[in-house]
């Protein structure tokens, strides 16, 4: 109840709530899902963990019930914390950091494969492997 309450108290000062919802997705995003499985494994017992399971129950249909969420789903955000907390990197400043360097590292291998087959700057998403492969 106290969690729900402080739920509706964020949410009715027009803030949204951290951790849930994503542009594009409309389920639970498959990372979540992921870190999830990864944390059931190795740190069951945590505190955070168990506090993200209990929100995972309870934020969704407080979002749904708002009723100006598209997605209620948790998506990366809402676990990941919980994994760096639990190795020891509880600079919460660097959160944003390690996701911007995932991020450019991801697409820093698009411009490694447009350079090397000479293809203009593109998005990812736009080159499969397989047509790169069969174009090469």
């Amino acid at each position: 109840d106290d969690i729900e309450k402080a739920l509706w108290d964020i949410l009715n000062s027009g803030q949204v709530i951290p951790g849930y919802g994503h542009a594009v997705l409309r389920k639970t995003d498959p990372r979540y899902t992921a870190q999830r499985e990864f944390a059931l494994k190795h740190l069951p017992d945590d505190p955070l963990f168990k506090l993200v399971g209990q929100l995972y129950e309870i934020v969704p249909p407080v979002l749904t019930k708002h009723g100006k969420t598209a997605n209620p789903w948790p998506n990366v955000d809402s676990h990941s914390g919980v994994l760096l907390q639990y190795y020891g990197l509880d600079e919460q400043n660097y959160y944003t950091v390690l996701f911007g360097v995932s991020r450019a590292i991801g697409v820093l291998s698009s411009v490694v494969w447009d350079r090397a087959l000479g293809l203009p700057i593109e998005r990812p998403k736009t080159t499969t492997t397989e047509w790169l492969i069969q174009n090469a």
